[in-house]
C-alpha cells in the first residue's frame, strides 16, 4: 500500500497512532516503509529504529489500521464529491462529515441527502402533507391535530385520519434519519442490546445439535464468539430464528425524551411518530449494522485463535535431517511405506498388511530400516494408526529407533494437489500422503506450507468466518513464521520460499529453476541473476534466505547483506576475517557496540547483528519436548473410563477450552474451567496445539461420541 505524502497521510497517521495507542513517529515510519514496498517481516526485523521496535502482530495492525481509515476517507471523499456535484453541500455539512471517524457516523449524516425511492414520506409529500408535518413538529399545546388535518383533505386524503397518518410518516422519515438519533440509539445498541435465538417452528427434533440455543439470550456484549458463530450458523441453516436489539422501553425512553418536547395532542403525534421511526426504520436498519459488527467482533476473535494454533502449529520442532521411514496406515488396502532419505528424498516405497500377514509386514520393516538405516519411523495418526503403533513397537529391530504417531491433517489434501502430482508424477496419492506424514517429521514447517492452512483442523468455526480475512490473516501467520525461523536457500520448496518476504509464488518458482540449472547457490549476491529479481526484491529477501556451505559464512545467519560492511569493520577491529566471527562468542564479546553505532545504524540493529553471528544456523523451533507416546492399554472410545489419567497432545485450541488427542480416534474437550486451578482469561494463557499433557477423564458420552477431560486435576 503506498500513501501519498501531505496533511491527509499525516491525519491519517495520527488517527491510527490514537486508534492502537502508538507513537505517531513509529507508525508514520510503517506507513513510509509500507510506501516503499516493504513487507512486514522486513520492517519488523530490520528497520527496528524506524519503527521503535514493534513486532511482526504491531506492524501488521498498523497496515490493517491504515488500510481500514483509508477507507473511512475514501467514502468520506465519495460522499463529499457526490453532494457538491448536486449542489447541496454546505459549510455545516462538510464539516460534520469531515467530523465524523466511523463509516456508520458518515452514513448517519448522508442519510437525509441520499437519494431515495419512494417511500411514505415521499408519497405523503406528494399529496401536499408537508405543511401539516411543519405544523405538527412544532408541537404547539394548543393545536388540535385533527382540525389543523382537516385543511389538507383531497381524493388522495379522504379524512383527517388519513392525514395525520401521511404527516406522522414525514416525521416518522425525519427522525429515522437525524443523526443525532441515531447516533443516540447505536450507544444504546452498544452498551443494551441483547443477541437472542429461538427454534423455527418443527425444526427442533431435527436440528438437536442446536438444543442449547432453542432459548436463548444473552447481552451481545457478554456473548462468547463461539455462541455467536454458532447461532449465526443455525439461523443459515433454516433452525433458529435470531434477533438482536436493546431493551424497547429504554430505548423508546431516550427517543421521546429527544423529540418530544410538549404534552399537548401535536406531541402525542410526534411520540407516535417517533415510535413508527424506531420499530419499523431504525430499529431493522441498526439491528442489521449490529449483526454485522457482532460478527465482525466474533469472525476477529475466532480468527485470532486460529491464527495462534497455526503458529505454534508450524513453529513444532523438526526431527532435522533423519532418514524417515513414513508409514500410512490402512486396513483393507494394506500400510503404504515409504523411505526418506535425510533430505526427504524418496529412496524406497512399499506395502505392509499387519492385519493379514503381520509376519511378511515384520520382516519388511526389519529390512528396510535396516537397508536405508531408518533413524524414526513415522506413523499417521488416522484410521488404523494406533493399531499400527502398536504392531511397529512389537518390533525389535536392534537398536533404539523411535516410533511417532504423527498428524495426518491435511495429508490427504496435499497428496491430491497439483504440487504434490508435479514433485511425484509416478507415486500414488497414498504414496504421496505417507511423504507427506514422514517429511512433516524431518521439517513441519517446509511440509505444512505446501497446504491450506483451513486443512489442518485448528481453527474454531472456521467455515462460519469472513473466508477473505481469515485467509489473509492465516497467510500473515504463515509469513511471519517462514521469515522468523529462516529459509534453506538451496533446499526449500517453490511453496516454502513463496512465503519469503518479497518473493512470492512466481519468483519463488524461477529461484527453484535456477537451482536445479545451475546448481546450488553459492552466495546470497547469486540471488540478483534469478531472472524478475532485482535489487528491491533482493533487500527484502536475501536476509531471511540461509546458505549453509557457501563462499560467505555470513549467508548462513539472519545478518542482512546491507550489514556486511559494518560486519567487517568490526572484524577489521579485531585482526580476524569477517566470517571468523560467526559462531566465535569469544571474539564476539570483545566487540564494544556503541563504537558502531551511526546515524543508519542504532545500537538495537547492532545489537541484533551480534546475537545473529552468535548463533549461526540457530534454529528457533527447537524445544525440549520429549517423545511422546499414548497409553498403550487405550486404543478405543470405550476402553475409556472415568478418573483414568492419561498422556495427549492437544490437537486444538479454541475460546472455550481445548481439544486433547489421548490415541483413541476421538479428541476430549478440557473446559476451559477444567484447564487450570487458577482463573484462565483464555485458554491459550495455559496450553497450545502440540503441548504434551496429562488428563482426567470426567465422563465418557458413547452415544455422541463425546469426551471430557481435566488438566487442572491431575497437576
Amino acid at each position: 500500500m503506498i500513501l501519498s505524502s501531505g496533511p491527509g497521510s499525516t491525519r491519517l497517521c495520527r488517527k491510527v497512532a490514537d486508534s492502537l495507542s502508538l507513537s505517531e513517529e513509529s507508525v508514520t515510519a510503517v506507513a513510509s516503509l509500507f510506501g516503499g514496498g516493504a513487507t512486514v517481516p522486513f520492517i519488523a526485523r530490520y528497520r527496528k529504529e524506524a519503527t521503535g521496535s514493534l513486532d511482526e502482530v504491531a506492524i501488521a495492525s498498523v497496515r490493517d489500521a491504515l488500510i481500514r481509515i483509508k477507507q473511512v476517507d475514501d467514502r468520506r471523499g465519495t460522499i463529499l464529491s457526490s453532494l457538491r456535484e448536486r449542489k447541496i453541500l454546505t459549510a455545516d455539512l462538510q464539516n460534520k462529515l469531515l467530523s465524523a471517524d466511523t463509516v456508520a457516523e458518515i452514513e448517519d449524516i448522508y442519510l437525509p441527502f441520499r437519494p431515495k425511492r419512494q417511500t411514505r414520506a415521499s408519497v405523503a409529500r406528494d399529496r401536499g402533507l408537508e405543511p401539516l408535518a411543519a405544523v405538527l413538529r412544532m408541537q404547539d399545546p394548543r393545536l388540535s391535530p385533527s382540525v389543523a388535518a382537516a385543511t389538507f383533505l383531497s381524493d388522495a386524503v379522504p379524512t383527517a385520519a388519513n392525514a395525520l397518518a401521511g404527516a406522522r410518516d414525514i416525521l416518522a422519515e425525519e427522525i429515522s434519519e437525524s443523526a443525532d438519533v441515531r447516533g443516540m440509539i447505536r450507544g444504546i445498541f452498544a452498551g443494551s442490546a441483547h443477541l437472542s435465538s429461538d427454534v423455527i417452528k418443527g425444526k427442533a427434533e431435527d436440528a438437536s445439535v442446536y438444543a442449547g440455543y432453542f432459548a436463548w439470550d444473552e447481552l451481545v456484549t457478554r456473548a462468547a464468539s463461539h455462541r455467536i458463530l454458532a447461532v449465526m450458523r443455525g439461523e443459515r441453516e433454516g433452525v433458529l430464528r435470531l434477533h438482536l436489539a436493546p431493551p424497547e422501553d429504554a430505548v423508546l425512553k431516550s427517543l421521546h425524551t429527544q423529540v418530544v418536547t410538549g404534552r399537548g395532542e401535536a406531541s402525542a403525534e410526534v411520540a407516535s411518530a417517533a415510535t413508527d421511526a424506531y420499530r419499523r426504520l431504525i430499529l431493522p436498519s441498526l439491528e442489521r449494522e449490529f449483526f454485522n459488527t457482532v460478527k465482525e467482533r466474533a469472525d476477529t476473535e475466532a480468527i485470532a485463535v486460529f491464527a495462534d494454533n497455526l503458529r505454534h502449529l508450524l513453529l513444532a520442532a523438526p526431527a532435522g535431517e533423519k532418514r524417515v521411514l513414513a508409514i500410512d496406515p490402512g486396513y483393507r488396502t494394506g500400510c503404504k511405506l515409504v523411505c526418506l532419505d535425510a533430505t526427504g528424498n524418496v529412496v524406497e516405497t512399499g506395502v505392509i498388511y499387519p492385519q493379514t500377514n503381520p509376519s511378511a509386514a515384520r520382516a519388511t520393516l526389519m529390512q528396510l530400516s535396516k537397508t536405508h538405516a531408518v533413524d524414526i519411523i513415522a506413523v499417521g495418526n488416522g484410521t488404523a494408526g494406533r493399531e499400527t503403533e502398536k504392531f511397529v513397537r512389537g518390533i525389535t529391530f536392534g537398536r533404539p529407533l523411535p516410533v511417532l504417531l504423527t498428524s495426518e491433517c491435511g495429508a490427504s489434501v496435499y497428496s491430491a494437489s497439483a504440487e504434490a502430482r508435479r514433485e511425484f508424477p509416478d507415486l500414488d496419492i497414498t504414496l504421496r500422503g505417507a511423504v507427506s506424514i514422514g517429511r512433516r517429521v524431518q521439517d513441519p514447517l517446509a511440509e505444512l506450507v505446501k497446504i491450506d492452512p483451513k486443512s489442518l483442523g485448528v481453527g474454531q468455526y472456521q467455515h462460519d468466518v469472513d473466508q477473505n480475512r481469515l485467509a489473509a490473516k492465516l497467510a500473515d501467520i504463515v509469513e511471519q513464521v517462514v521469515n522468523s525461523v529462516g529459509v534453506n536457500l538451496n533446499t526449500a520448496s517453490a511453496s516454502l520460499l513463496s512465503y519469503v518476504s518479497g518473493i512470492g509464488p512466481s519468483l519463488a518458482e524461477k529461484i527453484v529453476v535456477y537451482r536445479t540449472t545451475n546448481g546450488p547457490f553459492k552466495n546470497r549476491n547469486e540471488l540478483l541473476n534469478v531472472p524478475g529479481i532485482g535489487p528491491k526484491t533482493f533487500e527484502q529477501a536475501a536476509g531471511f534466505l540461509r546458505i549453509i556451505g557457501g563462499d560467505n559464512p555470513l549467508d548462513m545467519t539472519g545478518v542482512h547483506p546491507e550489514r556486511y560492511p559494518l560486519v567487517e569493520r568490526m572484524a577489521k577491529d579485531l585482526g580476524v576475517s569477517a566470517g571468523r566471527l560467526a559462531g566465535a562468542p569469544e571474539l564476539l564479546k570483545r566487540i564494544e557496540p556503541e563504537k558502531y553505532v551511526s546515524e543508519n545504524c542504532g545500537l538495537v540493529t547492532i545489537t541484533d547483528i551480534i546475537d545473529e553471528l552468535g548463533n549461526p544456523g540457530r534454529d528457533i523451533r527447537i524445544t525440549g519436548e520429549e517423545e511422546f507416546s499414548f497409553d498403550q492399554s487405550v486404543h478405543e472410545l470405550t476402553d475409556l473410563t472415568e478418573g483414568m489419567v492419561l498422556p495427549g497432545v492437544v490437537t486444538n485450541v479454541t475460546a472455550f477450552g481445548a481439544f486433547v488427542d489421548v490415541g483413541v480416534h476421538q479428541d476430549g474437550l478440557v473446559h476451559i474451567s477444567e484447564l487450570a486451578v487458577r482463573f484462565v482469561a483464555h485458554p491459550s494463557e495455559v496450553v497450545s496445539v502440540g503441548k504434551q499433557v496429562r488428563v482426567m477423564i470426567l465422563s465418557v458420552d458413547h452415544a455422541r461420541s463425546r469426551v471430557s477431560m481435566s488438566i487442572k486435576r491431575v497437576l
